[in-house]
């Protein structure tokens, strides 16, 4: 027997934590792991990093762009991030969740709180905290991707970053990222059984009770 389709609202995933807490890394490995959830897409305008593509990873528009697109009411979410702008485009992530697909969201706190303000009932969010500030500061120093400034500003901005977990509704301690990829699928899987999100249970209960 076919296994009954029942239309579900698609939700909103957020993975925060501080920089170099392994949130990006754990991201992409859920991504490759669960076809049923695709990276929202948000617009920045910092420089393109290397091996980044525009539209892809993000949009990439300077900052009088941006300020037009906050001042038209276009973002669910925006935020300032170490000197950039980046912000949650309203349209395409609706579009996604009437259609009933799922999309996942690397931001901060602040974006969190934004989006929760903003569509409560399709949020769920994980908070991903390191197992030590020891190997946070390792974890940021062996990216190489910063200078010894801005990972030293990094590790300052990381314990108010921390002080803000109890907004989310999962917290992960990420010692090991498949250990911390399993617990966050385990989360997927549940949030999509939620009867609320189920928008085509009541009618698929109906049928049973006619039938």
């Amino acid at each position: 027997m076919p296994k009954p389709e029942i239309p579900r609202r698609g939700l909103m995933l957020v993975i925060s934590s501080p920089s170099g807490a392994g949130k990006t890394t754990i991201a992409h490995a859920l991504l490759q792991r669960d076809p049923g959830i695709a990276m929202s897409v948000s617009y920045t305008t910092r420089p393109k990093r290397p091996g980044e593509t525009d539209g892809k990873d993000y949009h990439f528009v300077n900052l009088e762009a941006f300020n037009r697109m906050v001042a038209e009411g276009a973002f669910l979410e925006h935020a300032e991030v170490f000197g950039h702008a980046y912000g949650t485009p309203k349209e395409a992530v609706e579009a996604s969740l009437k259609a009933g697909r799922d999309l996942l969201f690397d931001i901060d706190w602040q974006g969190n709180r934004q989006l929760r303000d903003a569509g409560d009932g399709d949020l769920v969010s994980v908070f991903i905290l390191p197992p030590s500030t020891e190997e946070l500061n390792r974890r940021l120093h062996n990216r190489a991707q910063d200078s010894e400034e801005v990972v030293a500003a990094r590790m300052a901005r990381a314990a108010d970053e921390i002080s803000h977990w109890e907004e989310f509704d999962y917290v992960v301690v990420n010692d090991d990222v498949a250990a911390s990829v399993e617990a966050i699928c385990s989360i997927l899987k549940a949030e999509r059984l939620r009867r609320a999100r189920r928008v085509g249970l009541g009618h698929f209960v109906q049928g049973l009770r006619e039938s």
